[in-house]
């Protein structure tokens, strides 16, 4: 039975581990496109960007994952593109902004008075100076979507019974808690802790690594 709980345990982690991978990329990915996009073409556009920010920004965040989950099926698409298309939707203000700040550097203005066009500018000079920090974002965003992945699995919107995925097994440990088999619950909800802890505490230390003042302390 333990050696049984242990790899069904073990299985699930892998399962979180690739959604909360998947759609930390794609997340991260949909925030530069949004980000840089808003703030080279301007506009409409960059209106209507910051429109759809305020937007998720201003929904209940689980309402809206698990919103977007049954709209789209539920099952690992739906988590997997319920917990990207909700997260970290703040880096793309913040790329904006950034890339804003970038358009008045002295390099971008003798670019663009060389006569090169604006993706031009944003494909060599914009994103090799923001995609270090996304890519710090998305480690850090990455034990979040392994949570919100097993919350919504765990309520039932999410991963199908059948998979042994994390929410799912502290789904049905719930039953048996009544029992004394408080084990069946805790073991897997302290699985799941302890790898989102290691990979929060590795996105600390890459950001260190990657700020200046941190490095410099």
């Amino acid at each position: 039975m333990g050696r049984d709980m242990l790899m069904r345990t073990l299985k699930g982690l892998s399962i979180s581990i690739r959604i909360g991978l998947s759609a930390s990329l794609v997340s991260t990915l949909i925030a530069l496109l949004l980000g840089v996009g808003a703030a080279v073409c301007g506009g409409w556009v960059d209106r209507i960007v910051l429109w759809l920010i305020d937007l998720m920004q201003g929904m209940p965040h689980l309402v809206l994952m698990t919103f977007i989950s049954i709209l789209v099926g539920r099952g690992i698409p739906g988590v997997m593109i319920g917990v990207a298309a909700t997260h970290r939707v703040s880096l793309a203000r913040i790329v904006r902004a950034e890339t804003i700040h970038l358009r008045t550097s002295p390099y971008v203005i003798a670019s663009r008075q060389m006569g090169r066009g604006r993706w031009f500018i944003a494909r060599a000079h914009f994103l090799p100076h923001i995609v270090p920090q996304a890519l710090v974002n998305t480690v850090l965003m990455f034990p979040h979507a392994i949570l919100h992945e097993s919350g919504l699995t765990f309520l039932g919107f999410g991963i199908p019974g059948q998979l042994p995925a994390v929410g799912v097994i502290l789904s049905e440990s719930v039953r048996y808690l009544s029992t004394g088999a408080w084990w069946l619950g805790v073991l897997p909800g302290l699985a799941l802790l302890a790898i989102v802890l290691v990979i929060d505490r590795c996105g600390d230390s890459l950001q260190a690594l990657v700020s200046p003042a941190a490095a410099q302390n």
